[in-house]
């Protein structure tokens, strides 16, 4: 909004800088002792012609054109554009015959006067339907920011619903096994719920945060699978890394995949999580064992955190990323790299 009032400002500066230069275009150009004019035209007089000429302007553009020139008014349109013209004339001709009479004596002073008026219209119009289009442009792109927020919000509402939905699942198989790893799953859980509803509320979050999230998710089912399941994370982050930004909850829904799809139907099932930056760019790494045949997990909430993050990548990086997917020989593998700010 308040760039928006700073180019409308910027507009007033520029019409009043223009016309303030034709209105003065005669003693800018000549001097007091020759008399202020340009040719036998004295300043008086074209500065007399230059308002005419902005009533012209500012009268089509703002009145005449938005409210006639369409498809029912059209007609009524060219009659107004019509009598303005004539009556530009007649009040000109008038002005010079009252009150400068010399300038009649000369037929190309006087045309050079009267002529304008229609090329002020014209310029008018022109003026008119670049605004209209400028206009057009700039309301279809905050639509489309608009609709680009509202997608956003749509799936990032998604997110924290499917992530709860697996976490709660691991925590009731915690409870059915009475495990002494029940409380310090679920004080994981709070935390993880802390960064959900408070840090992720910024469009975007630092990347120290959500590796930290990363890695308390990791750590929860550490917990629940203990020697079930080989998890490898090698998350490597320095300092300055930690104050790059990215979209919150960005990487969790691989990992997600990963944990949903890779364990339940091998004796010693492996999920790998590698982490790094390199060149300011982000470069994410899942893999896990995968079997179509043997896989229970599906559900109706399957593939909902995939589809999810990658409409998210297509939205908010565009040509800042690349993702790759390779299911070969059992082994489902995601490589994520993106630009980082």
């Amino acid at each position: 909004m308040k760039r928006t009032l700073n180019f409308k400002y910027i507009g007033y500066a520029l019409h009043l800088l223009v016309w303030g230069v034709i209105l003065l275009f005669p003693y800018l150009v000549s001097n007091s002792a020759n008399g202020y004019r340009i040719g036998v035209i004295p300043g008086s007089l074209f500065t007399v012609m230059v308002l005419v000429h902005i009533v012209i302007f500012y009268g089509n553009a703002f009145y005449l054109y938005p409210k006639l020139c369409n498809r029912r008014w059209w007609w009524l349109y060219i009659i107004s554009a019509v009598l303005v013209i004539i009556a530009s004339h007649q009040l000109k001709f008038f002005i010079i015959a009252t009150w400068f009479p010399d300038v009649l004596k000369n037929t190309a002073a006087t045309r050079f006067v009267l002529v304008p008026s229609i090329i002020v219209f014209i310029v008018s119009i022109i003026y008119r339907r670049i605004v209209d289009k400028i206009r057009f442009e700039h309301e279809q792109k905050e639509k489309q920011a608009e609709q680009l927020s509202a997608e956003l919000k749509f799936l990032r509402s998604q997110v924290s619903p499917h992530f709860l939905f697996n976490v709660l699942t691991n925590l009731v198989s915690l409870a059915r096994k009475k495990s002494d790893k029940l409380e310090q799953s679920l004080i994981m859980l709070a935390d993880l719920m802390r960064y959900m509803l408070y840090d992720t509320r910024e469009k975007k979050v630092e990347l120290g945060k959500e590796v930290e999230y990363l890695n308390s998710y990791i750590a929860l089912q550490k917990l629940r699978f203990g020697d079930d399941v080989a998890i490898d994370s090698t998350i490597k982050l320095n300092k300055r890394d930690e104050r790059y930004t990215i979209e919150p909850m960005l990487l969790i829904p691989f990992v997600e995949n990963a944990f949903k799809h890779g364990t339940g139907y091998m004796e010693q099932p492996h999920i790998a999580v590698k982490l790094l930056v390199d060149n300011e760019a982000l470069i994410f790494e899942v893999l896990n064992d995968f079997d179509t045949a043997n896989d229970t997990s599906k559900d109706d909430s399957s593939g909902i955190g995939l589809s999810n993050v990658k409409a998210r990548l297509n939205m908010l990086y565009k040509n800042n990323y690349s993702l790759t997917i390779k299911d070969n020989n059992n082994l489902f593998q995601i490589i994520l790299t993106l630009k980082l700010t």
